[in-house]
C-alpha cells in the first residue's frame, strides 16, 4: 500500500488518532509492538493558527513515529490550509484531515463529522488543502451523520476527486457515537466501488486479532487502523500480526508483563511533560483498560486511579504484581464502549 510516494508494505496496521491518548508514550508502545503507522492526537486548526502552545506539542514528532501524520480539524476552508501549512512545518510523512470525530465539543463548530452534512463544502476544503501543500493528504470520516444519510459511497468519490492520497473509514455514523456495531459492509462497498483507486483503511470494533481477520476478508480493505482496541493493550498490533500471518493466536501477557509496559508507559509520560502529576494524569485513562478481567480488582484499580504521586502509583503496581503476577490477562470479554 502506498500513499503518495510513500511504501507502507502491505497490509499495515494504522494506529488511530485519540484525542487525550495518542500522545508520545503511547504511540511509543503501540509502535514498539508493531503499529506501521502513527497519527497524532487531532489539533485544532484555529489554535494552531493562533499559535497555542498546547496544540502545537501535540504536533510534536519523534524518530520513532515514522512514518507518522498530523491530524488537523476545523470547519473554516482558510482556517484548515493556513493550519496544513503550519502541519507540513513539522515534516510528518503525510497530513490527515479529521472528518470522523462525533464528540460534541468538535461537532458544534461544524468540524469533523459534521463536515458530512456539506459533502460540496468537505470537498473544496479537502481541494484547498491538497493544493496548499507538498505533503500527501488523506482523511478519515464516518459512514455519514445518521442512519437516513450513509453517504459514504458517494464522500469517498468526491474526497478521492479532491486529491486525498488514501481514505480511512469508522464503519458507524456520528449519531451512533461508539454505540451498536461498526457496519463494514458499507466500507466493502466503498473498497469494491470500481470508481475507487486510491487505498482505502478500515477501522471500528477491532477487538483481537480474530475480529480483524473477519473484518478484513469481508471489506478488502488495503490497511487496518486500530483504535479503542489498543487502550490497555498495544501489543494488540502484534497479537494480530501474527494471526494474520500463521492463524495461530499468540498467548496473552501475563500481569507482571503488564505492569512493567506500564511502568515503562508512565515513565515516558513523566519524561515528556517534565512533570510527575501530569504524567500520571495523562495515565489515567489507561490505568482503566490496562488489567481487564482480573478477580477482584476493583479496589486495586480505584487506587491507581486516584494515585497522586509515583510512589503511590509504583506501590500499587508492585501490589498488583505480588498478588496476579503469573495469571495472563484475559481479552475476551472486553468491551471497547
Amino acid at each position: 500500500m502506498k500513499i503518495g510516494n510513500l511504501d507502507l508494505g502491505e497490509m499495515p496496521l494504522f494506529l488511530a488518532p485519540m484525542e487525550d491518548v495518542t500522545y508520545k508514550s503511547f504511540r511509543y508502545m503501540c509502535k514498539k509492538y508493531g503499529a506501521d503507522v502513527m497519527i497524532t492526537e487531532f489539533v485544532s486548526s484555529e489554535a494552531l493558527i493562533r499559535d497555542i502552545q498546547k496544540t502545537k506539542q501535540k504536533m510534536t514528532l519523534f524518530d520513532f513515529d515514522r512514518p507518522v501524520a498530523i491530524q488537523i480539524y476545523g470547519h473554516d476552508i482558510n482556517s484548515m490550509v493556513e493550519a496544513a501549512k503550519v502541519a507540513e512545518e513539522s515534516q510528518p510523512d503525510f497530513i490527515d484531515i479529521n472528518y470522523g470525530c462525533p464528540m460534541k465539543k468538535i461537532i458544534r463548530h461544524g468540524a469533523g463529522a459534521a463536515m458530512l452534512l456539506d459533502p460540496d463544502k468537505m470537498q473544496r476544503m479537502t481541494e484547498a488543502i491538497v493544493k496548499a501543500v507538498k505533503l500527501p493528504v488523506t482523511a478519515k470520516t464516518r459512514l455519514g451523520w445518521d442512519e437516513n444519510s450513509k453517504i459514504i459511497v458517494n464522500v469517498a468519490e468526491r474526497l478521492q476527486d479532491a486529491g486525498v492520497a488514501a481514505l480511512a473509514i469508522h464503519g458507524r455514523t456520528r449519531s451512533m457515537l461508539y454505540t451498536g456495531e461498526a457496519d463494514w459492509s458499507l466500507i466493502a462497498d466503498v473498497k469494491n466501488n470500481p470508481r475507487m483507486t486510491i487505498p482505502i483503511i478500515g477501522n471500528g470494533d477491532i477487538n483481537g486479532p480474530e475480529k480483524a481477520k473477519a473484518f478484513l476478508e469481508q471489506s478488502g480493505v488495503d490497511a487496518l487502523m486500530i483504535g479503542r482496541g489498543s487502550i490497555g493493550r498495544p501489543w494488540i498490533f502484534s497479537e494480530v500480526k501474527h494471526y494474520l500471518k500463521t492463524g495461530e493466536l499468540l498467548p496473552p501477557p501475563t500481569v507482571a508483563e503488564v505492569v512493567q509496559n506500564v511502568r515503562d508507559q508512565l515513565n515516558m509520560s513523566i519524561e515528556w511533560k517534565d512533570n510527575v502529576r501530569s504524567g500520571i494524569l495523562m495515565m489515567r485513562r489507561h490505568f482503566a483498560r490496562y488489567f481487564p478481567s482480573l478477580p477482584n480488582f476493583r479496589e486495586h484499580r480505584i487506587k491507581l486511579l486516584q494515585a497522586e504521586t509515583i510512589e503511590e502509583v509504583q506501590e500499587s503496581l508492585s501490589l498488583i504484581e505480588e498478588l496476579y503476577g503469573e495469571i495472563r490477562v484475559d481479552y475476551s470479554n472486553v468491551s471497547l464502549k
